[in-house]
């Protein structure tokens, strides 16, 4: 009855019991041919033996508690709710529950150091990315050729109109973005307003709507904004992410279970597919989903 009970088969519970009785120098059960009765040191025990198994039962009832509890991530705040929204389903399929938390590059680092967050998606260089995205310029008009220029930007000598601009989103005022474009604007004679900072993705996106202004930014924020996104001529681009956490098996279990989740919420590649931007596919996949939305 009481293999049956622990649901283990009769060899083994007698394996058990034996190995308790060794270990305590004590028989626990009398064995008759119509039965086992506990001894009296058998008796003495039953009380502890009795908190242990409700013990057992209490880590068993914490440790399943412990697996729904959500696992807090820190994310991009360019994701969109729909991105995040599918985000977190995908991750419910992969056994994993994520409270989401959205914050620019700088302060998701620091949600990490800080613990308030479990994991975070942190703005790192391509070459050390896990996941890539590629940068271009995008604006109203379709530019004529395959990419884009800053020197086209430059003012001629004539030119007293407003000079057309290159807005930087929040996501993208880390070094490895805004120094590299910051230099090339400055090898092409533009002014140094002409590459500017937004203070909102928002107010970025709505500098390129409302005049000849260009964004910063990947294909996939070109589609959902209607704009037409090329690569930068002088110099190659990309946002790179990967996960900083306090303790390393939190972020392996984001990376291992919800990569491809990950990169199609960021627009990004994961490293595992290629080692490179794929610049060139990018520039097909906009105007194929561009075509797609105008249908």
């Amino acid at each position: 009855m009481g293999a049956a009970a622990a649901r283990v088969p009769q060899s083994v519970a007698s394996r058990r019991v034996a190995a308790l009785e060794a270990h305590f120098g004590e028989r626990l059960f009398d064995r008759r041919s119509r039965g086992a009765t506990l001894t009296p040191f058998g008796r003495d025990m039953l009380p502890s033996a009795r908190r242990l198994v409700q013990l057992a039962e209490a880590v068993e009832y914490d440790a399943e508690r412990a697996k729904l509890r959500p696992m807090r991530l820190a994310v991009p705040d360019l994701c969109t709710a729909s991105d995040l929204a599918q985000l977190a389903a995908d991750a419910r399929e992969q056994g994993l529950s994520l409270d989401l938390c959205a914050a620019p590059p700088a302060e998701r680092a620091e949600l990490v150091r800080g613990l308030e967050v479990r994991v975070a998606l942190v703005a790192v260089p391509p070459s050390e990315a896990f996941w890539s995205v590629p940068l271009g310029l995008a604006g109203m008009a379709e530019p004529r050729s395959d990419t884009i220029y800053l020197e086209s930007l430059r003012a001629g000598r004539y030119d007293t109109g407003a000079k057309r601009r290159v807005w930087i989103q929040p996501e993208d005022d880390v070094p490895h973005v805004r120094d590299r474009l910051t230099r090339v604007r400055d090898a092409a004679g533009l002014a140094p307003a002409q590459v500017t900072v937004a203070s909102s993705l928002v107010a970025a996106a709505a500098e390129a709507l409302a005049s000849m202004d260009l964004l910063l930014c990947s294909p996939q924020q070109a589609v959902e904004l209607g704009l037409f996104w090329r690569p930068i001529g002088e110099v190659r681009l990309a946002r790179g992410f990967d996960l900083a956490a306090d303790a390393p098996s939190d972020a392996e279990r984001i990376r291992t279970r919800l990569s491809t989740a990950l990169a199609r919420c960021l627009g990004a590649t994961p490293r595992d597919d290629t080692e490179a931007v794929d610049y060139a596919g990018a520039v097909d996949d906009v105007h194929d989903r561009a075509g797609a939305v105008a249908q």
